[in-house]
């Protein structure tokens, strides 16, 4: 996206490219290119990579080891490894559960946890939603009793996204069934290998486990590991989902996106010209450059802010709705672009095989990505919960 960078930003936006050029190879750019799932040694490795760069916590204040980056550094970075096709950061660790360890943790969770979380020790995923408490999620029923120096945990947890890969999950769990519901929740953490843990993964159309069901019964957690105050869940969870929807407006895979319809309708034929000279698609492709350039602004604004020590409020609420809308039009317009052959959809979960796809390269994916990513309008808390959230704190509705 066409911002005005420094000097410095531009010469910062160089040694970034030049880093992805180095380390980025591409064999793994193509597969994230045509939206694969990766493995968890993929994912490691480039975490690695970035970690030994010191780039992978570049948004963590320096005091916790992280690269402390300007608004304007972190969206030239995320925007340039978008482009390149890298890998995204797994964002449970990183991104949301070290915020709040940064904020609520005690010293000694503090120095225990962020560094494994760096040098990819743990790999954390999240235990939030549950079959009867999604977008309500104050309504969850797992619960953690007290016995000496353990909380006892039974319950269930749904749509626990890539916990096939990790040996740690951040919950939240009912300490208090006699209160309101939001006043009884606490946030525990987890070992995975704790005995009475199963993991069911939720295979998707395409054939991919990207989400699973997570089962407790009768786990014994380590007081310890309570994070903040027992009952005080509550804040700490709303804390982290402001950071987690900040995340999900996905600016730089947005733009990616664009650029990458850009190319299809250039090829693709209409009316035996370009499809880009459409005057009807041509306007809906502006129409969505028009809202990513808006939202890439107000995102800039709200890291800006949170690196002054405002953490994000309903500006993060904003951000994930227009941000999973623009990515759901570009993906909606990249399905319309290729036409006949978004129809094909080979896959070993639908035919039992794993044949090619009969079209061009970038018609392969059209229709996968475009129904996988219907979800991103409802994690996070969905959208219309968030269009809740913004009618009452700023419209006071």
């Amino acid at each position: 996206m066409d911002l005005s960078y420094s000097t410095e930003e531009i010469a910062f936006r160089d040694e970034v490219r030049a880093f992805l050029r180095d380390k980025l190879s591409p064999e793994l750019a193509a597969k994230v290119a045509h939206h694969k799932m990766l493995t968890k040694a993929e994912y490691e490795h480039w975490h690695a990579a970035l970690n030994a760069r010191g780039w992978l916590a570049n948004g963590w204040p320096k005091a916790f080891g992280g690269a402390e980056w300007s608004a304007a550094r972190r969206h030239i970075f995320e925007e340039e490894c978008a482009m390149a096709d890298a890998p995204r950061i797994i964002p449970f660790g990183i991104n949301m559960l070290a915020p709040v360890l940064m904020k609520f943790g005690s010293k000694a969770q503090q120095e225990y946890y962020l560094p494994r979380i760096l040098d990819g020790s743990d790999w954390w995923c999240q235990g939030y939603s549950e079959p009867e408490a999604g977008s309500d999620l104050a309504s969850l029923r797992t619960t953690a009793v007290r016995d000496g120096d353990h909380y006892i945990v039974n319950g269930q947890k749904t749509w626990t996204t890539l916990g096939q890969y990790a040996n740690k999950i951040f919950c939240l769990v009912r300490t208090d069934t006699t209160s309101k519901p939001q006043a009884g929740i606490s946030f525990l953490l987890v070992d995975m290998d704790t005995p009475g843990i199963e993991i069911r993964p939720i295979v998707l159309i395409d054939g991919t486990p990207e989400v699973n069901e997570v089962f407790f019964t009768d786990v014994r957690v380590p007081a310890e590991n309570l994070v903040g105050e027992e009952n005080q869940g509550w804040t700490l969870a709303k804390y982290l989902l402001t950071h987690e929807r900040t995340n999900i407006a996905g600016v730089g895979f947005a733009t990616a996106g664009l650029a990458a319809l850009k190319r299809i309708a250039a090829v693709e034929r209409s009316g035996g010209r370009p499809l880009a000279e459409n005057p009807h698609f041509a306007a809906r492709m502006a129409r969505v450059e028009m809202d990513l350039m808006a939202m890439a602004t107000t995102n800039l604004r709200v890291i800006a802010a949170a690196e002054a020590g405002a953490a994000p409020g309903v500006e993060s609420s904003m951000l994930k709705v227009k941000g999973t809308l623009i990515r759901q039009a570009i993906n909606d317009l990249t399905r319309r672009a290729v036409g006949p052959w978004g129809m094909a959809f080979p896959s070993e979960g639908v035919e039992g095989t794993n044949l090619p796809h009969p079209g061009p390269d970038h018609a392969g994916s059209a229709v996968p990505t475009y129904l996988n990513y219907r979800k991103i309008s409802i994690y996070g808390g969905s959208n219309e919960i968030q269009r809740g959230i913004i009618a009452k704190t700023m419209l006071g509705l």
